[in-house]
Order: C-alpha cells, then structure tokens, then sequence
C-alpha cells in the first residue's frame, strides 16, 4: 500500500478518521433497499472500507487524482467501480435506475450544491446519507418560523423526508475542520404532489427569500403579479412563515392554477 494521501485544503478535504463514526454512518444504510449505492468524494475510504462487502453494486466519484490512484490500489481485487469526476458535473443518468443511494464525507464548500443536484434528480436517487457542516444539516432540517429555514429547507422538504442522527466533532478528521458536523440523512417520500408549475415554484421560492425580511407581495414585485391577486392574505406573510406545502399554494394562487 502506497503511503497516505494528504488532505488537499483547496478541494475541501478533510478525512474521516475515526472508524467508529464511520461505522455509525453505514449502520445507517438498508442495503437492500438501494440498488446502487454512490459514495462522493471516499477520499482513503473509510466509509468505503465497510461498504465494500456490503453494497451489489457500488461506485466512487472522487474528483483528487491522488486518491483515485490510492484507491485502486487499495481496493485491486474487490467488485466495485471508481469514477474520476467531478461530482456535481456527473450525469447521474448514467446508473441508469431510479433507487440510489448516495452517501459520502461531503466537501463542506459544496454540500449545497449536492443537495441541489440530488434534488434535481429525485427521480434517480431515493435516498442520501452522509457528513455535513452542522449548520447546514440544520438549515435542511429547518421548520418554518425558524430564523435558519430558507431556500435549501423548502426545496429539499418538498421532496424528501429529512433527518438529523446524531452530530460529529471535529477531532475526528483529518485535518480537524473549524466547524461541528451532523450526520443527515434524506428519504424520498413515498407521495409527492407538487400540482403545479415546478419551475415557477422554484422561481418563487428563490425570489422569496432574497428578501426575506419583506413581505411576500414585495419580495415578487419582479413576477407583475395582478393586484386582484395580490388581495390574498398569504401575500401578506414573509417568506419564513411559509412551509413547503404553502409554497405549492402560492404558486398555484400566482399562475391561477386550480388549488
């Protein structure tokens, strides 16, 4: 075996190195229940080490060539595929069924962007669980009311069922990073009904919270909204106060859509 891969700071990286966590994240893990399991960014593996035997069918995207290079040689023998890519610039359409799993250690700097693409591609990926930042977890997880819900909340609940299971310190990585960590996973739900315009809705939901210290009818001054419409109450709420679902309603409400 090759000699360590050290964490390089401007992708991010910051290695699991504590099995014991890494154990608790793939306890986790129904195995039957993901056709396809994808880890993002294994770095020297050590999530990959428990899902090795575990996983049918398994692919890494790591994007740090040095790794790539330490996992192939760590992993010779063993049933399983390593992708050189850049995560968020991967066709995920390329697995090719509609129940997988994504999991991973997640670069903090991008782990929006992932929530994002999962979101983008509900209908390939059932389920994700993996290492955020703490106050990102708690962003995804938040209720409306709360002074954290935001974009990343509305967007994320609408399609998936979300949940915090326990949170990590940082002296358990290498490098040790500046921030608390949460272990988060989210779960497609079984009834999605989002009757109405989707792009619209997430228009909607952007704009919205711009300016969420505005009220709604302020914040959508850009969508010429008619005034006869702008006469419904729920125009007079700020963005927070809105859960998901309320957010399918007023964009039902803007493009006079029967609710």
């Amino acid at each position: 075996m090759e000699k360590n891969v050290k964490p390089k700071k401007k992708i991010g990286q910051h290695f699991l190195s504590d099995d014991n966590i890494a154990k608790k994240i793939i306890d986790l893990v129904n195995f039957k229940n993901h056709r396809h399991i994808v880890e993002v960014g294994p770095g020297m593996g050590a999530l990959t080490d428990h899902l090795v035997d575990s996983a049918k069918n398994l692919t890494l995207i790591e994007i740090d060539n040095e790794c790539i290079e330490y996992l192939e040689k760590k992993y010779l023998n063993k049933n399983l595929e390593i992708v050189s890519a850049n995560f968020l610039k991967y066709d995920l359409k390329n697995f090719k069924n509609n129940e997988i799993l994504i999991i991973g250690n997640f670069p903090y700097n991008i782990s929006s962007q992932i929530i994002f693409k999962v979101i983008e591609n509900r209908d390939i990926v059932s389920s994700l669980t993996g290492m955020f930042q703490k106050e990102v977890a708690s962003r995804i997880c938040s209720d409306s009311g709360s002074k954290t819900y935001g974009i990343l909340s509305v967007l994320t609940q609408l399609f998936f069922d979300v949940k915090i299971h326990f949170d990590v310190s940082p002296n358990v990585f290498n490098p040790k990073p500046k921030v608390n960590s949460s272990v988060l996973s989210l779960q497609r739900k079984k009834s999605i009904n989002i009757d109405c315009d989707e792009k619209l809705l997430f228009k909607i939901v952007k704009l919205s919270f711009q300016q969420r210290r505005k009220k709604i009818k302020n914040s959508l001054k850009k969508l010429d909204i008619l005034e006869i419409i702008l006469e419904d109450s729920i125009f007079e709420y700020r963005p927070e106060q809105l859960s998901s679902s309320e957010f399918v309603k007023l964009t039902q409400i803007i493009s006079n859509e029967p609710i």
